[in-house]
């Protein structure tokens, strides 16, 4: 095993990294503004992933020599694309709305764990706890709502 080939092998590879890199950051840049907020919003699953492939494209452009800038671009394109009309269709189609993205679930309501919901979700009574402290919380009582968001992420609404 040539260990020096794995950590170097030739300036004509960085080079190409560093230049395809740049341009292929500044055309996703550029795409992103165009498509706007919404592109990058992780609100549910469905903008998680698209995030992820966008990142995971812009990587293999960079370091994937048999990928051109150009196709790269138009691979990024794709997805921004897609996403616009996924987004759009589901602003105008409910039942469009419900196939690619989830609603939000009530996991504590008004001091009592909905049990069947967080089975249902996956969540343990010790991961709601967390997020009821991460917010400031420190009795169950006080909780009136938790809330599994549709991006994954906990809010709790406490009693007054």
């Amino acid at each position: 095993m040539d260990i020096s080939a794995m950590l170097f092998q030739d300036w004509e590879g960085i080079v190409r990294t560093l230049l395809v890199g740049v341009l292929a950051y500044g055309t996703l840049v550029i795409f992103l503004r165009i498509s706007g907020k919404r592109t990058l919003a992780k609100l549910n699953a469905f903008d998680l992933v698209v995030t992820v492939a966008l990142g995971s494209t812009l990587s293999a452009i960079i370091l994937q020599e048999s990928v051109a800038l150009a196709e790269g671009a138009a691979a990024l394109a794709v997805l921004i694309c897609a996403q616009f009309l996924v987004t759009y269709v589901s602003v105008r189609s409910r039942g469009f709305a419900a196939l690619v993205r989830s609603e939000p679930t009530l996991l504590v309501h008004k001091g009592a764990f909905c049990d069947d919901a967080m089975r249902l979700q996956r969540v343990t009574r010790e991961e709601a706890w967390s997020a009821i402290r991460a917010q400031g919380g420190d009795d169950l009582e006080r909780v009136e709502n938790l809330v599994l968001e549709s991006d994954g992420t906990m809010s709790v609404v406490f009693r007054v």
